[in-house]
């Protein structure tokens, strides 16, 4: 009968210190999140958006210079209609999908695998943009306020990507809970100085930027369909308020019950506080005039002069330089770094459902220590950190990367909902529910329109900025899953087994590799004699005639009841004779089975697996590509290695090799 056994194994020092003690899978039920943790942990990104979309439209708009920011409010207005239709859209996904994915899983189930892998490739790049461009526009804010801090630039985001990291692998609440305070802090900070900027402006001040008296030198002169291309450029930029939208449908399942429900209230509340902030400080940017350029020189300062952000210069307009304009500093920066955060659940959760669907490496569906996908966190952070390192922590530079994977992912997703509620319109469909299938269709189509246009505005504005980049990696990343996939079906037909299953083999020969009569190679023979194989065969390589005459004395002395095979080598070489001596055993008796007993050492310290093993290793891997060959390992235990391993005292009890 099979007893369930309950065993611990967590092994204290750095590693325990940093993650935490490990969880059960038990425990899972633990890890689900309150709406109240879901915010910071699946909307950082879309709330953090609005701290950088405003100087993304206003830095397009003043190529042209100061007479094209009357254009913002129209640039603004659109992306506010948009964001909302995508929120709702969204909330439709949580609901009907409630098992998480978002857009590969609608897309996949709807319009096909490949619009559903079309989607994930979209998706995966940009959780990596999102972590680089949070981070990097993070750092941003910190130098804002301490200028002197901007040659470190790289250093600090390679540092916070660690320590997102770092949190993220502890688990999905925990990094909840530490991200809470930043992320509720922030939205504070803007809505107190939104507060205070309205009074003091209906008290009569009148609020100016530090920026607002210089001048922008625009870089060209446009005019005709110019103007309407540098306005679709500005609304491309100031789409990216509305990265990480979809987060909280890819998610849902990390909820806790109602989970469909919880997800989509959050969305809601999510995209309240998304669209007031961006109108607010969209507001107080035009108002306060605001004036931001790609280079301090189109300001008429000298090119090494340090420049402040858009919401840096709507803070100190407002409060001043006192404490409140560095909290506001302090809570943007946090908001900014921790908005990558968004990605570090988005990014393992998707990766974890391709490696179930077989199109990404298994490992990545595993659940670490701590519950979390541990393997797609590390691989989120060596990508981001990667892109920091190659784009030197540019904001300017890696932003215009960014959001084409996000209206990729929209479009496709908005237009798999509508495939999914036709589906849903069957002929004796109630008159209510069939109209409120209609209003959910007409949601999601309104969706779909509207991100596809903009994913095409977007191609077009983006694509000689840098945005070429990205139509590179989809198409490469799509493939690569394919080939995966492809991989693994290859592989599954081979292994299946047949109706007649796997034949016995006619004999087993064993063969015991020996280079010294030592205890580990006694250990050895006595332990294929054990196995009761057909025939047992001891080999040495003779490489020194003096050496291999003594072994064999020594061999004959202790009367080894085993039979030693000495091959001469000419060459000196060791691990291709006795391969071989046993792939000739092989071509024999190709019914046969060969099984060699490989005597090796276990050690306590790293440097001793220099000094140790290295014939064996070898032998080892040659072996493995031989067919009809099995390799056992015998482990002779040194001294050193018992303070790692937990053994009792070794019986001698059966047959002995003298």
């Amino acid at each position: 009968m099979w007893v369930p056994v309950n065993v611990t194994t967590i092994s204290e020092g750095p590693k325990r210190l940093f993650l935490g003690r490990p969880m059960r899978s038990s425990q899972l039920s633990e890890t689900l999140l309150p709406k109240k943790l879901a915010m910071p942990v699946f909307c950082s990104d879309p709330l953090s958006s609005v701290a950088y979309a405003t100087e993304e439209i206003l830095l397009i708009l003043s190529l042209g210079g100061l007479a094209f920011f009357h254009l913002a409010w129209y640039v603004a207005a659109a992306i506010v209609v948009l964001l909302a239709v995508v929120v709702a859209s969204y909330r439709q996904t949580c609901r009907a999908y409630p098992n998480g994915g978002g857009a590969y899983s609608v897309a996949r189930a709807n319009l096909g695998q490949s619009a559903g892998l079309v989607a994930a490739s979209a998706l995966l790049v940009d959780y990596v943009l999102t972590v680089a461009v949070s981070v990097v526009a993070g750092v941003a804010a910190i130098t804002s306020a301490a200028p002197s801090l901007s040659r470190h630039a790289v250093s600090l985001s390679i540092g916070f990507v660690l320590l997102l990291t770092l949190m993220n692998l502890r688990g999905v609440k925990e990094s909840g809970k530490a991200f809470a305070a930043p992320t509720y802090g922030f939205l504070l900070g803007i809505y107190v100085m939104f507060a205070v900027a309205a009074y003091r402006v209906l008290s009569g001040e009148h609020l100016l930027a530090p920026t607002a008296g210089l001048p922008i030198h625009p870089e060209h002169s446009y005019a005709g369909l110019a103007v309407l291309l540098l306005a679709m450029r500005a609304f491309a930029s100031g789409c990216t308020a509305l990265t990480g939208v979809e987060a909280i449908s890819n998610g849902v399942p990390a909820f806790q019950k109602p989970k469909a429900k919880n997800a989509a209230d959050t969305l809601a509340i999510m995209g309240f506080f998304s669209i007031t902030m961006f109108v607010g400080i969209t507001v107080l940017a035009l108002t306060l005039h605001v004036h931001v350029a790609e280079s301090p020189t189109d300001l008429g300062l000298a090119a090494d002069t340090p420049t402040q952000t858009a919401l840096a210069q709507i803070a100190q307009t407002v409060f001043g330089t006192g404490p409140l304009f560095y909290y506001v500093q302090a809570a943007t920066a946090g908001i900014l770094i921790l908005a990558a955060n968004t990605a570090y659940n988005g990014f393992p959760l998707l990766a974890s459902l391709l490696a179930s669907d077989r199109f990404l490496p298994r490992q990545l569906h595993n659940r670490g220590d701590r519950l979390v996908f541990s393997n797609g966190i590390i691989l989120l952070a060596l990508f981001a950190i990667a892109l920091i390192v190659a784009f030197k922590a540019s904001v300017s530079s890696i932003i215009q990367l960014y959001i084409i994977g996000v209206f990729v992912s929209f479009t496709l997703s908005q237009l798999g909902m509508v495939r999914h509620w036709q589906r849903k319109l069957v002929a004796n469909t109630p008159s209510a529910a069939r109209a409120k299938i209609r209003r959910s269709q007409a949601i999601n189509a309104t969706g779909a329109i509207f991100t596809g246009i903009v994913l095409i505005i977007v191609l077009i504005t983006k694509f000689t900025h840098g945005a070429w980049i990205v139509t590179i990696a989809m198409p490469l990343l799509f493939l690569t899953m394919q080939g995966i996939r492809r991989h693994y079906d290859r592989v599954t037909a081979e292994i299946t087994p047949g109706p007649a299953g796997v034949g016995l083999p006619s004999r087993i020969h064993a063969v015991v590799p020996v280079s010294r009569l030592l205890l580990p190679t006694l250990q050895a023979l006595a332990f294929a004699r054990a196995t009761h194989p057909s025939s047992l065969t001891a080999v040495t390589v003779q490489v020194d005639e003096h050496e291999t005459k003594a072994l064999v004395d020594e061999w004959r002395a202790r009367g080894i009841p085993v039979e030693l095979k000495v091959i001469d080598s000419p060459y000196r070489e060791v691990t291709t004779p006795i391969l071989d001596y046993i792939r000739n055993i092989h071509l024999d008796s190709p019914r046969d089975a060969v099984c060699v007993f490989i005597p090796e050492y276990v050690v306590g310290h790293w440097w001793e697996h220099l000094l140790h093993n290295q014939s064996a290793l070898r032998l080892k891997a040659r072996l493995l590509f031989t067919p009809g060959v099995m390799v056992a390992n015998v482990p002779y235990h040194l001294r050193s290695s018992d303070d790692l391993v937990n053994s009792g005292a070794r019986s001698s009890d059966g047959p002995s090799v003298r």
